[in-house]
């Protein structure tokens, strides 16, 4: 009975009531965003590696370090010589060690030069694995593993070349065109940078940079299909799948089978670190930042990026208050509109009084008219939020490397909704008095 009437009530003020609705619906699709994107970055960032227990690398600072090597964003300042890595790979407490060589580019995307140890041990999310979903890890010196962005960007498929570039923009007009890659494995989607990253052999990428007659003298000719050109300076085969040829598939497995990748390079940019107890991650800190030989840097994933966010934390709050302070806002323009139809209302008042209706009950009327209007302007806004996320999450990923999800339905969002309906039941106390008391003073004067 009490909602039929405030329904009536506010479709008499149809205008204002919709106004009203989407000032709340704007400030709370704000603050939910924020909080979302928030959320949803940190676990992204936090996914991203997991099992590495030390990054090595020359002096840069502890955050290029951790972006350069993890995100693909910026890059090393300086190279480290291989006599280190092995340094690394006899030391007794380390597992197992993934050398990196960053710089070079391909169509925009990053290039990574690395082993085979990157797929055996390279982990993300709750430790899981990387999986090759077409082909195999490196089979040859060329060889190249693709992540799926960039499969599915570049439309690569097993047995198409690429050629890189020096530099890390977009453009180049440097190609190491005297050595094409040739495409060996695609990996499967994983969520995070990886998926937008190109892979080859470290004794590959360094016959890009030699000169033809040294990288020929080193790792001999490239036996690849003929390339044509198309734009941007990318090389394609014609494209086939395993589908189409079996016995190309079977050919990759058996090269990955006799390849050994035990080439030495004579720098490289950075090292991951598995140990065999993580314990001694702190020692092992110390032992390589101490290193005399040559200058190192070593840290520690999860510890860097607990510093990244602490100076986030005051942009974060920012937001979050300037957010909040928007959401209040509009919610004092709920009272405001409920407050200037009190004088219109008062037929309508003394009306209800007259037929029966006690004060509380206009008190609960108007409250109840609030927390409707707030209550729609809630649902409205997780709904346009989860669409914006959904239909905008792959854009954003494919220009920043931000993995976003369209499901907000989580505590945080709960809690929002949940603040935003009390502080709604809470601000409307004050026209709710104001049709108690005018309604009293209404039915007094009926007597």
């Amino acid at each position: 009975m009490l909602t039929t009437i405030a329904l009536g009530s506010l479709k008499q003020r149809k205008s204002s009531v919709l106004l009203t609705l989407l000032s709340i619906v704007l400030s709370v699709s704000l603050l939910l965003t924020v909080e979302t994107v928030r959320h949803q970055v940190k676990s992204s960032f936090a996914s991203t590696v997991s099992g590495v227990d030390i990054i090595v690398g020359a002096p840069s600072g502890d955050i290029n370090l951790l972006l350069s090597s993890v995100f693909r964003i910026g890059s090393p300042t300086k190279a480290i010589s291989y006599s280190n890595i092995e340094m690394l790979i006899e030391h007794q407490a380390v597992d197992w060690v993934i050398p990196l060589s960053l710089g070079d580019t391909h169509n925009g995307f990053r290039v990574v030069g690395t082993n085979n140890a990157y797929f055996k041990h390279f982990m993300y999310g709750n430790k899981t694995a990387l999986e090759i979903t077409q082909g195999n890890a490196f089979t040859s010196p060329l060889s190249a593993v693709l992540g799926a962005d960039v499969a599915a960007s570049l439309n690569y498929t097993l047995g198409d070349t690429l050629v890189l570039a020096h530099g890390l923009g977009n453009v180049s007009f440097k190609q190491h065109a005297s050595h094409p890659f040739l495409v060996s494995g695609i990996l499967a989607k994983t969520g995070t940078p990886v998926d937008k990253a190109i892979y080859v052999t470290l004794e590959g990428l360094d016959a890009a940079h030699d000169t033809p007659a040294t990288a020929i003298a080193r790792i001999g000719k490239p036996k690849t299909s003929t390339p044509h050109s198309t734009t941007h300076e990318i090389h394609h085969a014609t494209p086939h799948s395993h589908a189409d040829n079996p016995q190309h598939e079977q050919e990759f497995r058996d090269n990955s089978d006799s390849y050994k990748d035990d080439y030495t390079p004579k720098v490289v940019s950075v090292a991951m670190l598995g140990l065999k107890n993580r314990v001694a991650a702190l020692q092992l800190q110390y032992q390589l930042n101490q290193n005399k030989t040559e200058p190192l840097s070593a840290i520690l994933p999860g510890v860097v990026l607990s510093q990244l966010w602490n100076i986030m934390g005051n942009i974060e709050g920012l937001l979050l208050g300037i957010s909040m302070l928007i959401v209040v806002a509009s919610l004092f323009g709920l009272t405001t509109m409920l407050l200037a139809s009190m004088r219109e209302r008062r037929q309508e008042m003394a009306i209800l009084r007259t037929i029966g209706a006690s004060p509380s009950t206009l008190l609960f009327l108007i409250q109840l008219e609030a927390l409707l209007v707030s209550l729609a302007g809630c649902v409205i806004s997780v709904v346009v939020v989860a669409t914006l996320l959904f239909t905008t999450s792959e854009w954003i990923g494919n220009h920043y490397g931000l993995y976003l999800s369209g499901n907000i339905f989580n505590v945080e969002s709960t809690i929002i909704v949940t603040a935003v309906l009390t502080a709604t039941l809470i601000i409307a106390c004050f026209p709710a008095i104001s049709a108690y008391r005018q309604g009293l003073h209404s039915g007094l004067n009926q007597t």
